[in-house]
């Protein structure tokens, strides 16, 4: 096996940062030495001025995830290229079982997508369309031989993904017995559809009407409930995912402060964009940005707050919730009627530069980056030490990150595949250099070297960041 040393660059991890060199033996990390330690390798790479991560670990993508009358434009292979790009060695994707689909055969549609075709590791949740006696017992088996151990629910989408107060607290019931983790999309959806109803009855049909029928409150609301029932259910492990709202981030702050087995993540969008500048833009540019849950205003300390959380721990992760729809032949099916549009929007290859921006900033540490983007994703969903550390027996997951160097967000130069950026034209300080796959260079200074079916299954453990 191959002998990689890299030598001369700044480790940075969870808890610190030093000088070290790294030995990568074949596909795991064998050592971590003093600076100009001697050794035997087969290849020395020279990573002085860098910063030397564990690579990015993105648990919320959606590739090739039907919806809303299409599918998500990034395939496994186009998506796990972006993600490379980017940083990001593993992903963690969601198999989907609508209500009456079998939970295995949804899980075998996965594993036909994406094996043989990512080029970096890749995991799944599941999500649960439908709460029944033959999903509960599905869980278990998931959980057991599968891999699978965390289950996605839903409070929004009436009548495709709708879970109903009994059947999330039947999940958790059992979720409590399995050891698993239930992932939330907290938004009151029947609410939410009236407020829709009522909009296009009006002749509100425009983008930015997303938002504004998604109301802070209803995310709150449901975030609480979700809170309350899994403590109902005895305390089972619960994520809330893409949390967007002051209002229920406070929520989540109020139970960890309990003690409470209640996690959340925020993603990139919420950090940067906003209701008026990117989801009321002029004409159906808008629609370029609808998402679930959607942008809010910047009137609001939601940005501020959401930093915040990250810093402190209430927001434990940044993921992507990557979902992209092209605009010229998919964000368009909700022309005149914005409850048409296919929520999502692109984010795997730009969210570790986004995310250091932050602490370019000052909003973050260069500690909580790699924690939250890559330490913390591992534990929480039962990949680490294998992944979200350089250690001796890790994978040989390595991103090799220059501080300084410029990068210019841009559909022209990103390689995702979808027809335009949500982050067009930011200008970020710092950017990734080399980035190494389970042992494998896969981009170094702009070339891309990986190779498609590279990327293999992880199975998972349970939640190792359980309080």
């Amino acid at each position: 096996m191959t002998r990689t040393l890299i030598s001369g660059g700044t480790l940075i991890s969870a808890t610190g940062s030093h000088t070290a060199d790294v030995l990568i033996d074949g596909e795991t990390i064998a050592a971590v030495l003093s600076p100009g330690t001697t050794i035997e390798a087969d290849e020395t790479i020279d990573a002085t001025g860098t910063y030397v991560l564990p690579g990015g670990v993105d648990v919320h993508t959606h590739m090739q995830m039907p919806f809303g009358g299409t599918e998500a434009s990034d395939t496994f292979e186009t998506g796990t290229r972006a993600a490379a790009w980017g940083g990001t060695t593993t992903i963690v994707d969601f198999v989907v079982q609508r209500t009456g689909e079998d939970v295995l055969a949804a899980l075998e549609d996965w594993h036909t997508k994406a094996d043989g075709n990512c080029f970096v590791d890749y995991g799944f949740h599941m999500i649960l369309g439908g709460v029944d006696e033959s999903s509960l017992k599905a869980m278990d088996q998931l959980v057991a031989h599968e891999g699978i151990t965390s289950f996605k629910l839903f409070m929004a989408y009436p009548g495709v993904f709708l879970s109903d107060d009994a059947q999330i607290l039947r999940a958790m019931q059992r979720a409590g017995d399995n050891g698993a983790m239930i992932m939330m999309h907290a938004e009151n959806g029947t609410a939410i559809d009236e407020l829709v109803r009522q909009a296009l009855a009006r002749g509100d049909t425009d983008p930015k009407f997303h938002s504004l029928t998604r109301p802070v409150q209803l995310e709150a609301e449901a975030t609480n409930r979700a809170i309350l029932l899994a403590e109902v259910a005895g305390g089972t492990p619960l994520y809330v995912v893409h949390v967007s709202a002051s209002q229920a981030l406070a929520r989540i702050g109020e139970a960890r402060a309990t003690g409470a087995n209640v996690f959340a993540e925020t993603c990139p969008q919420y950090l940067y964009l906003s209701l008026e500048d990117h989801l009321a833009a002029p004409g159906f540019e808008g629609a370029k940005y609808a998402c679930s849950t959607p942008l809010r205003t910047k009137h609001e300390p939601h940005a501020d707050d959401l930093w915040r959380g990250l810093r402190t721990d209430d927001l434990a992760v940044v993921s992507t919730d990557h979902c992209p729809f092209c605009f010229n032949d998919q964000k368009q099916l909700g022309l005149g009627d914005f409850s048409k549009i296919p929520n999502g929007m692109g984010g795997v290859e730009h969210r570790m530069d986004l995310v250091h921006q932050g602490v370019v900033d000052g909003k973050l540490s260069l500690q909580r980056w790699v924690e939250t983007c890559s330490t913390t994703p591992a534990r929480m969903f039962g990949m680490y030490p294998r992944k979200g550390v350089i250690a001796p027996g890790s994978d040989a997951d390595v991103v090799l990150y220059d501080p300084a160097a410029p990068t210019r967000v841009s559909v022209e130069t990103h390689h995702m595949n979808i027809d335009y950026s949500a982050f067009e034209g930011f200008e970020l300080t710092g950017g990734v250099r080399t980035v190494i796959a389970r042992g494998r260079t896969v981009l170094d200074r702009g070339t891309f070297t990986g190779v498609q079916g590279h990327g293999q299954y992880v199975k998972r453990e349970l939640s190792q960041y359980l309080r």
